[in-house]
């Protein structure tokens, strides 16, 4: 069963005349379901809302909104959504991010045909880090000059092709969320937070987890063939990750972050994993939002070193 676990991401901060806490659940709802997804379930304590969504998650801080999609959603037509409940010009920031899929032909859109839209509505920059044939990420972000603040820092950890066993033991239509969590020693990672799990019929398994202001997400496709697990976080995820790869043992993983600009480097993201894998590009640039991006992608090839390329 083909299912696209690539995910699309959108990420809007909001200035201060805005709190996304006082919105009614309704129009979290029609902004879900202009992306083709429903939400599941929902968690929250008094600094965010974590949504569970049939395609990935959303959350929801009163300056912020982050949501991301998987499958063969429309995160695109979710913008217009929001545009009718917040104003355009509240906005701050807005950065749109997709991935390399692996159904492409079966999306409702390219990339190419998301910024058009976006590009429509405001003045930004396209640029893809990594190389077509290669994994590869797309990111439009605004031009409008914005700050972050200095912890507004963004991992995310996706892996590739899973062992063979590990596929086969996630796609047991036997196992249950707990069984999962347990799995992958989330409880040991996770403590204080509040955690909402779900593990899809007759496989798939996706988790929230938050903490004051601090979320993680993590959305599995177990599928051999098209496996793919994704971590997005703003917690230390690099002191798990050699845990995770032990777990998992993929094939090939992106490591991405995002730091402000007032940091005084990009963290090496991926430090000195215990496993015979080898990096095969590191990239990283000053983006002109007021983030560094980087990303580490992870093979068993040598590695070379490329930078982003404009292409729009």
């Amino acid at each position: 069963m083909e299912f696209e676990g690539s995910e699309k991401k959108l990420e809007i901060i909001f200035n201060s005349d805005t709190n996304l806490l006082k919105a009614e659940q309704s129009v979290w709802d029609a902004i879900v379901k202009e992306a083709n997804a429903t939400i599941l379930s929902m968690i929250e304590n008094d600094q965010q809302k974590a949504f569970l969504l049939s395609e990935s998650s959303l959350f929801v801080w009163s300056d912020r909104l982050l949501l991301i999609t998987c499958g063969q959603t429309s995160l695109i037509s979710s913008v217009q959504e929001i545009f009718k409940h917040f104003s355009k010009e509240d906005i701050d920031l807005l950065i749109y991010q997709r991935k390399n899929e692996y159904f492409s032909w079966l999306q409702p859109s390219s990339f190419y045909d998301d910024i058009k839209y976006l590009k429509s509505e405001f003045e930004g920059t396209a640029l893809r880090f990594g190389e077509m044939d290669e994994h590869h990420h797309f990111i439009f972000h605004t031009k409008k000059s914005y700050t972050p603040q200095t912890d507004d820092n963004t991992k995310e950890f996706l892996l590739y092709g899973l062992a063979t066993d590990v596929s086969k033991k996630l796609t047991n239509p036997i196992l249950s969320a707990l069984d999962i969590r347990t799995f992958l020693n989330l409880d040991k990672i996770l403590n204080g937070f509040i955690i909402d799990d779900y593990k899809f019929d007759p496989y798939g398994y996706s988790v929230n987890a938050i903490k004051d202001s601090l979320y993680l997400t993590i959305h599995i496709t177990p599928q051999e063939g098209s496996s793919y697990i994704s971590f997005e976080t703003n917690i230390n995820l690099e002191d798990h990750l050699d845990l995770f790869i032990e777990i998992l043992r993929p094939s090939s993983f992106d490591f991405l972050n995002f730091v402000p600009c007032q940091e005084t480097h990009v963290t090496d993201a991926i430090l000195k994993v215990k496993f015979p894998y080898e990096h095969k590009k590191d990239i990283y640039e000053t983006l002109s939002c007021g983030y560094h991006m980087g990303l580490t992608s992870i093979y068993l090839t040598s590695s070379q070193n490329n930078k982003p390329m404009i292409i729009e």
